[in-house]
């Protein structure tokens, strides 16, 4: 009997090992799938707030009291309009750009004519051409 247990314990931690294996393929934060020198890729995006009467305003002005470089200090994510390299690959770097967006629209209760915040990348993956993309945050219900 000890011996079918001992098999079960190591068959599954192996299937569990091969299953992490396996997510870091298609998940956005690659936490159980380190490669060490996944890509070359690279990324920009002017980020804007777009208000309920339609204009769209740069992140680099304060707006309400509330400054991005100030709210968003970490993941490379301070000076989105510099081009930055994706030190842990393309696909992780916008995800935490999409979180970025969606942490802003929730933590900014003074900004009262935001509507969402809406971000245009451009992203160079290794030697491809560059691909744009949107991406925006949820629509905030505006107060006011």
């Amino acid at each position: 009997m000890r011996v079918v247990g001992r098999r079960v314990v190591v068959l599954a931690v192996v299937v569990v090992q091969l299953g992490l294996i396996a997510r870091g393929y298609w998940a956005d934060h690659k936490e159980f799938a380190f490669q060490m020198f996944p890509e070359s890729s690279t990324w920009r995006a002017e980020v804007v707030r777009v208000t309920t009467d339609g204009r769209r305003l740069p992140i680099e002005l304060s707006w309400s009291g509330y400054r991005w470089d100030e709210m968003v200090p970490s993941r490379g994510l301070r000076y989105p309009s510099v081009r930055h390299h994706a030190d842990a690959g393309l696909d992780n770097q916008l995800a935490f750009l999409e979180e970025a967006l969606d942490w802003v629209a929730d933590n900014t209760p003074r900004d009262r004519e935001t509507r969402y915040l809406e971000a245009r990348v451009t992203a160079w993956h290794n030697d491809a051409p560059p691909r744009v993309e949107v991406i925006r945050s949820h629509v905030r219900e505006v107060a006011g």
